[in-house]
């Protein structure tokens, strides 16, 4: 009791210094509390979770553990989580554990190749997969091992091959699993090496037997991914594929393995899957999946035998996104819920009744402070006369008698959702609370409207999906409340790329604009980036190849470059350091190309970021010079 009345006390007062405040600023937004669930307790009486909580002073982050009743209740801080949960890499009969390490494979290093120049700081590469998202490739690779519990031994089951698990950069432990009897290991690599690494995203789950040491290829038929390996409780192996070799952004398809025989539980569903898990039954498969504009649970049986067509339906429905489902327990599943004004909490969600019931409010003491913004679905014409759902979120406050600066919003990925996500930096919820009107329109290439529409981006960058952009501004500004003399564009990746081709292309519609980690030209971004298969795909292939059609289409007709000498509208250019993805020298062309044709501009430089931004200071910075540059740029216009 005490803990949980200094905890109060606590957040009283950290909260005290905004009580004034009723609309919501940078400072508070790198305040809140982001929440991280943990599982459910070994008695499954309670959700473990984490928070973590941006300390700006120290440039860190501290972390807290709570639990709190899976029926609600109070939460309550814990110390060490291990104390009420199954270790998740654990076999069932608590035998065997296993963990990553990485291991020291190929000598690439100058101090490795030349022990005596001790202070080289050379490398030195023989193929491609030099360097991935963040980091330089050292020749170390993370590899599975297990570990005896009762003898402490180890073994390396990856048997020093030059591959990952986790997949890099951002698998974990959703690419390992025992098998229920604890025989077999189920792994998710790709066993590609070198250049033929950046090509591929052949990823496959293999099959380790401890007591052979054997291996086995069980996803070998399939030239995509394949990931996420998970058992029923009665030994049926679930696994997620996408089946289009290079496409990173294909149909990602539930497969069950029984007894040998595959079946894909969706393949005959308009839609692609987030995550899933088993149902406690060991007949259906719960998952998360983008659905008009939002992501939702949804439930898929397995008919095993019967061979009948698999019975899927949406479970939940509403303005929100289910972002991951933790457990199921007495006919509820435990899940994690965000909306565009509020950042994640734990709900449950009743499988008969179909309702959400909230079980926290970690950030309510700051939300509770400030006037929320209204996030409204829009309907838009596209030029072909296609229905695109644009979300339109209002400043606090709106008063539609009035006149508000205006930002078109500029998705990245290009395939990724425009949903009712949170995020700590392209937050609508801060935008709008500075007085911005923000439309975000669900533009081609955006999973959660069909198939069709999602691969409808890949190789046609600057086509439809630039013209759905200006049709949704257009459709927006002809309301009275929108400044048409006030229209700015912002986004990143490759909504900065979005940027930087509506900064040759926007006949004056927009004052200003902003682009974080863009695309600027295709050419060279294919001569540096380190995933090519991406590239490949995406764009159609290798800049050199002069008789391909579809890539020279990608790096001449759109190709931002080629439209620079257009600019003539003051642009603020943000580039990452240690960002591979799209590496340094977009930002850098960019803005020179800005600033040796006169153009106002900017550029926001962060050496130790990587495509995003993850420090608190930094995170704080790049907030500041945001709303700074609009101020300056269109908001006193």
């Amino acid at each position: 009791m005490k803990r949980v009345l200094f905890f109060s006390i606590f957040v009283w007062i950290h909260i005290s210094a905004f009580a004034q405040q009723d609309h919501f600023s940078p400072e508070m937004l790198w305040q809140l509390h982001r929440l991280s669930p943990m599982g459910l307790s070994q008695d499954s009486s309670q959700i473990v979770y984490s928070l973590t909580t941006p300390l700006i002073e120290q440039d860190s982050f501290e972390k807290k553990f709570y639990k709190i009743p899976v029926t609600g209740g109070e939460p309550r801080e814990i110390n060490d989580p291990d104390e009420y949960l199954t270790p998740p890499l654990q076999s069932q009969d608590g035998r065997y554990e296993l963990f990553f390490k990485n291991v020291h494979i190929e000598d690439v290093k100058s101090t490795d190749l030349y022990p005596e120049l001790n202070k080289s700081d050379a490398y030195v590469y023989h193929s491609l997969d030099y360097r991935h998202w963040d980091h330089w490739n050292d020749g170390s690779y993370s590899h599975v091992f297990y570990r005896d519990l009762n003898s402490g031994d180890s073994v390396d089951i990856m048997k020093g091959e030059p591959y990952y698990t986790p997949q890099a950069p951002f698998g974990g432990s959703e690419d390992v699993t025992w098998s229920p009897d604890g025989k077999f290991i189920y792994y998710v690599s790709k066993k590609v090496a070198g250049t033929e690494y950046a090509l591929s995203t052949n990823t496959d789950i293999y099959q380790y037997n401890i007591q052979t040491g054997e291996t086995k290829n069980v996803t070998a038929s399939n030239k995509g991914y394949d990931t996420s390996p998970r058992f029923s409780e009665d030994g049926k192996l679930a696994y997620l594929q996408m089946q289009t070799p290079g496409y990173e952004a294909d149909k990602n398809d539930i497969i069950v393995l029984d007894d040998g025989v595959k079946q894909n539980l969706t393949a005959q569903w308009d839609g692609t899957v987030s995550s899933y898990t088993w149902a406690n039954n060991g007949k259906e498969i719960y998952f998360i999946a983008p659905v008009d504009g939002t992501k939702q649970l949804f439930r898929v049986d397995y008919p095993g035998k019967l061979r009948r067509m698999p019975f899927l339906d949406q479970l939940s429905e509403g303005q929100h996104d289910i972002t991951g489902i933790v457990a199921e327990t007495n006919g509820k599943l435990i899940v994690t819920l965000t909306t565009m004004n509020q950042a994640a909490d734990l709900y449950s969600f009743d499988l008969k009744t179909k309702e959400l019931a909230r079980l926290t409010q970690v950030n309510e003491a700051i939300y509770e402070q400030i006037k929320l913004p209204k996030v409204e679905r829009r309907m838009v014409t596209t030029v072909d006369g296609k229905d695109m759902l644009t979300w339109v979120i209002y400043p606090p406050d709106f008063d539609p008698k009035k006149k508000y600066p205006t930002l078109l919003y500029a998705q990245g990925g290009p395939q990724s959702p425009l949903s009712q996500f949170y995020s700590f930096r392209w937050n609508f919820q801060l935008m709008a609370s500075q007085g911005y009107i923000i439309v975000a329109p669900n533009r081609r290439g955006m999973p959660g409207h069909g198939v069709e529409w999602n691969q409808a981006i890949s190789k046609d960058w600057g086509g439809l999906a630039m013209q759905d952009y200006l049709y949704a501004i257009d459709d927006v500004a002809k309301e009275p409340y929108v400044d048409k003399e006030r229209l700015g564009a912002v986004g990143a990746s490759f909504g900065g790329y979005s940027v930087f081709w509506l900064a040759g292309h926007h006949e004056g519609r927009f004052k200003t604009f902003i682009s974080h980690d863009g695309v600027f030209n295709t050419r060279s971004m294919y001569g540096t980036t380190e995933e090519l298969f991406f590239v490949n795909y995406d764009i159609g292939g290798p800049y050199w190849e002069k008789n391909n059609k579809i890539a020279q289409k990608g790096y001449q007709e759109f190709n931002p470059i080629n439209y620079v000498q257009n600019w003539d509208t003051p642009i603020l250019i943000i580039q990452g350091g240690k960002d591979y993805r799209v590496p340094i020298g977009q930002g850098l062309e960019a803005f020179q190309a800005a600033q040796l044709q006169g153009i106002k501009s900017k550029l926001l430089f962060l050496p130790e970021e990587n495509h995003w931004v993850l420090s608190p200071q930094n995170g704080l910075v790049w907030q500041r010079e945001f709303f700074k540059w609009l101020e300056e740029t269109l908001k006193l216009l």
